[in-house]
């Protein structure tokens, strides 16, 4: 048979009064049960447990439903009726009601799907001692026994389960907070005391207000309040207020709880603390947007880069025309000079777009910065004082130092303009470990060996409002002329192109700190330097192969070149070259190409040449970062490639520089052949 709720039955299936066997005796009358609901299955179980109890001195019928019982009665008189376990609760109750009505002697049992034979022998024993007391009413012997063993099990089953409900109260994980209908609480659980720190005493007796947080506006409250109030449950993300002012950011559940007349009585507040799920959000967030605005500044700057070329060379050139005398000359230096601030620019975009090339080395911090400090005050200004506290036994990285430099520079200029009174600049270099607990707090930053350098001012400090912005490119506080609002966007983009994170800490009034952490390298392998090109602009006659797509910085190149005494051959695209090449009887000394081309990039071209003309020389030149040449083929950054934008005269001098480079090492070789033939 099937379950009823704990309400009805007791767990033993049926209303247990007596475990003894009892039997009729010869020539009492037969006992007659009627089975209220239940279908043939059910019949079938019930007469056979009656048999075994009983011995069969008991008939069993069965009426379909509720309706039924009154017809049945008709046609004779029941001892027990049995209401089916398959009954509704809706039906158990007509039939209670029709009973109670027509026949309120019978004795009426509700069913479980674990009746047994000790339970229909109980309920056959009472019905015989109800025939057997003719002082008490017909009822009273089934009913008090019934009562007394219900009233036992259903007493024990609720109190077990309110202690399973107390226990599961106090010991959850959210903080669980029951109302009354006026919102005061009258409940709140260990989890709730720790999380707010309010403790129990202190939050009883008051409303939900004590939590509210000035961070939220208040129409999510109301929000909240009329939806429970309505009847509905409310779920959201509310932002409240610790007993020591901080913010908690609440993922909760408010939920009306009714009586059993569907009123409200009371209200169920569940409460889970996301705040530093939501902290950890807003850092990767902020991560993809600085970025995405990072792909699309470097990007920018990239094609900037190619207009400013043609600008600045077709300044030089017109300026390399003109007299000394010639009033013109101004105009066209304004240009050049024009031309060289907004190349500044693009390479600042680049550097926080992260696609500015890099001449990487190891270093020791500690020795760069000690450098670089001795510039620094004439930046900062007499009234800033500057301590530079430097770690012992610091790591090395692997930077470009003059990369390291900008860094610095720019968080020193950014220190700057926040101390109009003059304070302190203090920076600190340490060897750190970031472990799984920082990890878990700063989920962008992976867990290793960092070289930490640390900047900190006294000034000023940046506000909430702001400090989420202060890396996105252009975006300044300072007012109209001050500033470009790239000087941190550049920290951010050299940072991050170096594999490191930084993180800034800052509140009004109680100044600035920008936490720089750059991985520390064990390898130490360096990197050659390179030194600055001369200032003159050497000539030549060799034979050169200029392959670039924008025809604009072609054509300027080409005037130049061929200004500089060079014979030049030029090619739009790899496919172009290869047949510029071919129709070319003469040699071909020096290939000056662009890396990232259509249909063939300048590497695999060089390569393709290579097999042709094995003699002939390769100059590289780009607007994308190293990362991104070096994905087209294996090219020598250091010594044959030129980043643009370049001026026409650097040009000049890097084409020199490597057709000199192979000279010196063929005379190199002549050299060591002639002195072993001695």
């Amino acid at each position: 048979m099937l379950g009823r709720r704990a309400s009805d039955v007791p767990s033993n299936g049926m209303l247990r009064v007596m475990t003894t066997s009892r039997t009729f005796e010869e020539g009492e009358p037969q006992l007659r049960l009627l089975l209220v609901g239940g279908n043939e299955k059910d019949l079938a179980q019930l007469r056979k447990l009656l048999a075994e109890a009983d011995g069969g001195f008991a008939r069993l019928d069965q009426a379909a439903s509720p309706a039924e019982v009154l017809s049945q009665f008709e046609r004779g008189s029941y001892d027990i009726l049995l209401c089916s376990s398959q009954s509704t609760d809706n039906a158990a109750f007509q039939l209670l009601r029709q009973v109670r009505q027509h026949s309120s002697g019978v004795p009426l049992v509700f069913l479980s799907d674990r009746a047994n034979k000790a339970a229909i022998e109980a309920a056959i024993h009472a019905v015989k001692d109800q025939r057997a007391d003719e002082n008490h009413p017909s009822e009273t012997a089934a009913a008090s026994d019934i009562d007394s063993f219900s009233a036992e099990q259903q007493n024990r089953e609720p109190e077990e389960t309110l202690r399973k409900l107390w226990r599961s109260a106090e010991q959850m994980a959210d903080a669980l907070i029951i109302m009354n209908r006026s919102g005061v609480m009258e409940y709140v659980n260990p989890a709730f005391e720790a999380l707010t720190g309010y403790s129990r005493h202190e939050a009883i007796g008051q409303t939900l207000g004590m939590l509210n947080s000035d961070d939220q506006e208040s129409a999510l409250y109301d929000e909240m309040w009329n939806t429970v109030h309505s009847g509905n449950v409310f779920r959201g993300i509310v932002m409240n207020r610790k007993k020591n002012g901080e913010t908690l950011i609440i993922e909760k559940a408010l939920t009306p709880l009714r009586d059993g007349r569907g009123h409200i009585t009371h209200y169920i507040s569940t409460g889970r603390d996301i705040t530093d799920r939501r902290k950890l959000e807003s850092d990767l967030q902020q991560a993809q947007k600085m970025d995405a605005i990072g792909r699309l500044a470097g990007g920018v700057a990239h094609d900037f880069n190619n207009l400013l070329l043609v600008i600045s060379a077709y300044a030089e050139l017109m300026l390399d025309s003109i007299g000394a005398d010639d009033p013109l000359r101004r105009n066209v230096a304004e240009i050049m000079s024009a031309s060289r601030r907004a190349a500044d620019l693009t390479r600042q975009l680049l550097a926080f777009g992260r696609k500015q090339m890099q001449l990487l080395q190891i270093l020791d911090l500690n020795h760069v910065i000690g450098e670089i400090t001795t510039m620094l005050p004439r930046l900062i200004g007499e009234d800033i004082d500057l301590v530079f506290v430097p770690a012992a036994d610091l790591g090395k990285v692997k930077a470009d130092p003059v990369q390291i430099e900008q860094v610095v520079m720019n968080l020193a200029a950014n220190a700057r303009d926040a101390m109009p009174g003059g304070g302190s600049l203090t920076i600190e270099t340490a060897t750190v470990r970031v472990d799984e607990s920082y990890v878990q707090r700063h989920s962008i930053v992976p867990a290793g060996d960092y070289v930490l350098l640390t900047v900190s001012d006294s000034g000023e400090g940046i506000t909430a409002q702001h400090l989420g912005h202060i890396f996105e490119p252009f975006y300044t506080t300072k007012v109209a002329g001050k500033g470009t609002g790239l000087g941190l966007a550049t920290v951010y983009g050299i940072v991050k192109q170096n594999g490191g994170f930084v993180w800034v800490y800052s509140e009004p009034g109680l100044g600035t700190t920008f936490k720089i952490y750059l991985p520390q390298v064990h390898s130490l392998s360096s990197m050659v330097r390179i030194t600055g090109p001369v200032e003159v602009s050497p000539r030549g006659c060799e034979t050169l192969l200029l392959v670039e797509d924008e025809a604009s910085v072609r054509q300027a190149s080409r005037q130049f070149l061929i200004r500089s005494g060079y014979s030049v051959l030029e090619a739009s695209d790899g496919e172009d070259a290869l047949r510029v090449s071919r129709e070319h009887g003469g040699s071909i000394d020096l290939m000056i190409t662009d890396v990232v081309m259509p249909r063939m990039s300048g590497p695999r071209l060089a390569e393709r040449l290579a097999e042709e003309r094995p003699e002939m020389k390769v100059l590289f030149v780009s607007g994308y970062a190293e990362s991104t040449v070096l994905k087209h083929g294996e090219i020598d950054v250091a010594t044959r490639f030129l980043q643009k934008p370049f001026s026409l005269k650097t040009l000049g001098r890097k084409v020199r520089e490597v057709l000199d480079a192979a000279e010196a090492r063929t005379l190199a070789t002549t050299s060591r052949g002639h002195g072993s033939s001695d």
